[in-house]
């Protein structure tokens, strides 16, 4: 009788890894789908839940910057911690109510005047106009006629009128002052817990490890942001009144508003300074009556935010919190898509903690290291190096 030899069969090892290789590319696919589609729905509740977040997010900023100042009145000098908070919270609201007071009035003249500056812009294109078609031999009698038909003493201020630019605002203001109310109150419970945030934070996280982790991450995000914003808001002062004096030594009508309003669109990077720049070219045109008296006051803003935004910045807030610039215009960008004007104020901020956080997270130290002006700071590449 002949043996049939049988040959060794593998399928039993091979069978199961090829299933594996399977099912790990299917894991991999999906992930990254799911991770999308969480984005995609996180981004648009932001964007419908703003009126709610908002208030939200500036108080836990607030926390962020004036929490230390509690925990110290706390430890060295033994005030309750409400008592403090309530002295912060009612000096943040002094401040708001003092700002809008300032500001009301000028900007109320600014919405007013908004007609004759479209007026004076709507001059100035036309005498180009004018003059671009002399050089070409073109004439402008049919151009003529179709202005004189449609209004020819009327600027054209359809869009930007001060009345109705008045009447949004008026009605904008009850919800400005809700939101407002709600991010103080929620700032003083906040403040007044004292470090009770950091201990629930901790008692949240299963493994010793992650209350280590997540304790170090907010210490950090607590303190890089409250000496960001601290030494940011000393450099936009000092700019607010260098571009104040500017404008008051040129002779432009209501210079310690423009001195109060560069002051706070400097939190916006980039986008801040072309819209001071506008506004102010925008008066000196329609008070000058000729593009030199525009020029001057734009090229005074232009100079001082460049000394500030070049020298100044770099130096005093120093290479550790130096942040990619082309991701900070995208951030801008972003977040003013999402959340409008206020969004562009939080945009920095945002990123900043963003940065912190991806740092500590293997997974996302690509993100931080995006974000980041220099690719890996000289400390950092000691120890990586070394380990």
């Amino acid at each position: 009788m002949s043996e049939t030899k049988h040959e060794p069969r593998e399928p039993a090892i091979v069978a199961p890894a090829i299933g594996l290789v399977n099912r790990q590319t299917f894991q991999a696919g999906p992930r990254w789908a799911i991770t999308g589609i969480f984005l995609i729905l996180l981004f648009g509740a932001l964007y419908l839940a703003a009126s709610f977040v908002l208030p939200v997010v500036f108080a836990l900023l607030f926390m962020l910057v004036l929490g230390p100042v509690v925990r110290f009145a706390q430890r060295r000098l033994h005030i309750w911690p409400p008592l403090t908070a309530a002295a912060l919270v009612f000096g943040t609201f002094l401040v708001i109510i003092g700002g809008f007071s300032f500001l009301t009035g000028p900007l109320t003249d600014l919405a007013s005047n908004v007609p004759r500056y479209v007026a004076a812009v709507n001059d100035e294109v036309e005498s180009v106009r004018e003059r671009l078609g002399a050089l070409r031999g073109a004439r402008i009698e049919a151009t003529e006629a179709v202005r004189s038909e449609a209004a020819p003493d009327q600027p054209q201020s359809v869009i930007l009128d001060g009345p109705q630019l008045l009447n949004s605002a008026a009605l904008m203001v009850p919800q400005i002052g809700a939101s407002i109310a709600f991010a103080l109150i929620f700032l003083f419970f906040l403040l007044s817990s004292g470090s009770l945030f950091y201990q629930k934070l901790i008692e949240s996280l299963p493994r010793f490890s992650d209350k280590k982790l997540a304790l170090t991450i907010a210490h950090e995000i607590e303190t890089e942001l409250s000496r960001y914003l601290f030494t940011i808001t000393l450099i936009n002062a000092g700019l607010g009144v260098a571009i104040g004096s500017l404008m008051w030594s040129i002779g432009l009508p209501m210079a310690p508003v423009f001195g109060v309003l560069a002051f706070a669109l400097n939190f916006i990077p980039y986008l801040g300074a072309i819209a001071g720049m506008i506004l102010v070219g925008l008066v000196g045109l329609a008070e000058r009556g000729e593009v030199a008296g525009a020029l001057l006051p734009v090229l005074l803003y232009f100079g001082a935010t460049t000394i500030e935004g070049q020298f100044l910045t770099p130096i005093l807030v120093g290479r550790r919190l130096a942040m990619n610039a082309a991701a900070i215009f995208l951030s801008v960008a972003f977040w003013g898509w999402i959340w409008g004007v206020v969004g562009m104020f939080l945009a920095v901020p945002i990123m900043v903690g963003l940065r912190i956080v991806a740092g500590y997270i293997d997974s996302l130290k690509p993100l931080a290291n995006f974000l980041s002006a220099e690719r890996q700071p000289a400390d950092e590449k000691g120890e990586a190096e070394s380990g």
